[in-house]
C-alpha cells in the first residue's frame, strides 16, 4: 500500500501537465479508491485523524460529484496532496507499513 500511494503521488503530480481529460478522470478514480482504502486501514489502527483527512480526500476527489475549484486550485491541491503521500512514503512511523 506505501508504494501505491507513491504511485499516487507522481499521478497526482503528472495532473500538472496539460493531459487529456481522461487521464483526470481516471486520476480522481484512482484516487478515490486510494484514499478511500487508506482512511479504512487508518481507521483500522485507530488513527482517527489521519482516517477522517483521507475520507475527505476521497469525497473531494471523487468523480461522480465533481468538485469544481479551477484549475489553479486543483493544482494547489494536487502539489499539497502530493507532499502530503511522500511525506508518508518516507515516514517510518506510517501504519501503512505495517
Amino acid at each position: 500500500m506505501k508504494y501505491v500511494s507513491l504511485c499516487l503521488a507522481v499521478l497526482l503530480l503528472l495532473c500538472l501537465a496539460p493531459m487529456p481529460y481522461g487521464f483526470y478522470q481516471l486520476v480522481r478514480f484512482v484516487s478515490m479508491v486510494v484514499f478511500g482504502l487508506m482512511a479504512y486501514k487508518y481507521y483500522e489502527q485507530k488513527n482517527i485523524p489521519f482516517a477522517v483527512i483521507f475520507g475527505a480526500l476521497a469525497l473531494l476527489f471523487q468523480p461522480f460529484l465533481k468538485v469544481v475549484l479551477g484549475r489553479i486550485i486543483w493544482n494547489i491541491v494536487d502539489i499539497g496532496v502530493a507532499i502530503l503521500l511522500i511525506g508518508l512514503f518516507f515516514s517510518k512511523k506510517d501504519v501503512l507499513s505495517k
